[in-house]
């Protein structure tokens, strides 16, 4: 079977996390100060490591004052975290469209739903492609929003020479098993922002203050104060362990990923049933590999084509302003989005698919779309 996606680890990897395991020490410690300590060089920023993205997300909206009766603009075609991390400040999520050649928030649909309880407003770097980042910085300083990035898909990609994560307000990165890099889970937060930061070092330790600056250290707080909620969101030392070792191999991973995209569009480029999205391939890690399939009438049924000849696929996302919990803000109308919702296929990408195997997958969807 030839899986959509994977984590890829080697020796170094595990032997890191045995070094962890001998230790006996494997809560937040001294690994996660270093893991810490190589990213902040890595963004040129800080950074605070939490236990996955979507607590990154959750932390970052807290840290600005996002909560009850606030509201934050996001792009309703985004994984469940993005909508999940809102809802838990008790803030709502107001579903945006997005631009159909490459699924970043549309801006014009957002302005129709800004209102005086808006807050912020959360861009998707969907598939690891930043779309239209800058333009949102302009629309967030003219409405007076706080911009924070879900880059849960984008560590490693690059907009006009900049890191994603080295400018901006404030980024948020996914470290879970089959992101760019992994720490098996894990997330964290960058930002210049020095009272962001002290919040969530404290928020993700139960808000328990100051317990951060002993954890690394490998010893905690037996009497404390807390003055604010906080959360049980830590990276532990076996997480750290993992990240400490892919982030070294960021530049070989970002080759064979780009390798992989390039064989994909070069298979599939000239295809009339098939549109690419509008992504900068050459400057991006791209998490996943998602294309559309113009008027295609029966994903499930091309799901099962592919499985029967031994291919993983995916769908990357329905749209989230349609699930239950969700359609209880507001009934919105969104174009792009329910153009999207049926076309979108997402096919395989990992660091141990071969040239072999993308010419195998590209084989079997032309096959499909020729009716054999």
């Amino acid at each position: 079977m030839i899986r959509l996606s994977k984590s890829s680890l080697g020796k170094a990897e595990k032997n890191s996390v045995l070094k962890v395991l001998n230790k006996e020490f494997l809560g937040m410690g001294e690994e996660v100060k270093l893991f810490e300590n190589q990213l902040s060089d890595f963004f040129n920023r800080e950074v605070v490591c939490v236990v996955n993205g979507t607590s990154a997300l959750h932390l970052a909206l807290q840290a600005i004052g996002v909560g009850k009766g606030d509201e934050v603009l996001v792009q309703s075609v985004t994984y469940l975290s993005s909508y999940q991390a809102i809802s838990a400040t008790g803030a709502k999520p107001i579903s945006c469209d997005i631009n159909i050649n490459n699924i970043s928030i549309n801006l014009e649909d957002a302005k129709k739903k800004i209102t005086s309880r808006t807050k912020a407003i959360m861009p998707v770097l969907y598939a690891g492609n930043p779309g239209n980042l800058f333009e949102v910085y302009k629309f967030a300083k003219k409405y007076n929003l706080t911009v924070v990035e879900d880059s849960a898909h984008a560590f490693g990609s690059v907009l006009n020479g900049k890191k994603i994560g080295s400018f901006g307000d404030i980024s948020c990165f996914s470290f879970d098993g089959i992101k760019n890099i992994t720490a098996g889970e894990g997330g964290c937060i960058v930002t210049n922002n020095k009272k962001i930061l002290s919040h969530v070092r404290d928020a993700r330790l139960l808000s328990v203050e100051k317990d951060s600056l002993l954890r690394v250290q490998n010893k905690r707080s037996w009497e404390f104060d807390v003055k604010f909620q906080g959360w049980r969101y830590h990276m532990s030392n076996i997480m750290a362990a993992i990240g400490i070792i892919q982030l070294r191999k960021i530049k070989k991973i970002k080759q064979k990923r780009y390798q992989l995209v390039k064989r994909y569009i070069k298979n599939l480029k000239n295809n009339e049933n098939i549109k690419l999205f509008d992504f900068d391939y050459e400057n991006i890690i791209q998490h996943i590999f998602p294309i559309r399939i113009l008027k295609l009438d029966d994903r499930e049924k091309l799901q099962k084509f592919f499985l029967k000849n031994k291919i993983q696929i995916g769908y990357h996302y329905f749209p989230n302003h349609k699930l239950t919990y969700y359609k209880k803000n507001k009934n919105y109308f969104l174009k792009n989005t329910n153009i999207i919702q049926d076309e979108v296929i997402t096919l395989p990408l990992h660091l141990d698919l071969k040239n072999s195997d993308v010419d195998y997958v590209c084989y079997i969807l032309k096959k499909w779309l020729n009716g054999n």
